[in-house]
């Protein structure tokens, strides 16, 4: 018995030792960003509960590159919201109704090859939001400048929208830069910018 107790121990350390690597993924290592001012809603506190489904908590199980607000770089003064789902990762930044013209968030996504990408954007909506919201695709053939209206919902699962097929290069030359420039009056939503590949 003595002889079992002395290999089962070293042995059980191990693998207990090994249950929070497992457990863990991406949700768990998420942080908010830095720079943004942090959530004023409760955990759980939602404005529409049936929209909660929809929320994606994990960005690394969505296809494609997706980058969240986590990463992205922030121009000018955001907040956190979980408010009104449904969104990716931790939340979804707004523009406070503040500083109109002055902010932006930036999305820089590392594509593994170049070739066409379809862009998406994920964002909450209901009647507080922008109408007419400016995104700017920087890609391979130059700069393309829309305007989304963020009370629409979005096609893809009610959380992203198509913002069009660019051509990107390998690298970290493209990005999308959300703006509240012209919004006046409403909020601003900033949450994550998916690259699906589509061929050379």
């Amino acid at each position: 018995m003595g002889q079992v107790q002395s290999w089962m121990i070293p042995l059980a350390v191990i693998l207990l030792s090994q249950v929070p690597t497992l457990a863990k993924d991406s949700t768990t290592q998420q942080k908010p960003h830095p720079d943004a001012v942090a959530n004023s809603h409760a955990p759980g506190e939602v404005d529409k509960p049936e929209l909660v489904p929809f929320v994606v908590s994990d960005p690394a199980k969505l296809p494609g590159i997706v980058i969240d607000e986590t990463e992205a770089q922030l121009i000018g003064t955001w907040q956190y919201s979980t408010h009104t789902p449904p969104y990716v990762g931790l939340g979804y930044l707004h523009d406070q109704k503040k500083g109109k013209g002055k902010k932006a968030v930036v999305y820089t996504p590392k594509l593994p090859k170049s070739g066409r990408y379809e862009v998406r954007l994920s964002h909450c909506y209901n009647i507080r939001r922008s109408t007419n919201t400016p995104i700017t695709i920087h890609h391979a053939d130059g700069e393309k400048t829309i305007r989304i209206n963020q009370q629409k919902i979005p096609e893809y699962k009610k959380l992203f929208r198509k913002l069009g097929v660019f051509r990107f290069r390998a690298g970290k030359s493209g990005w999308v830069k959300i703006s509240n420039e012209g919004t006046d009056g409403k909020y601003v939503i900033a949450d994550a910018v998916q690259f699906l590949y589509m061929g050379d």
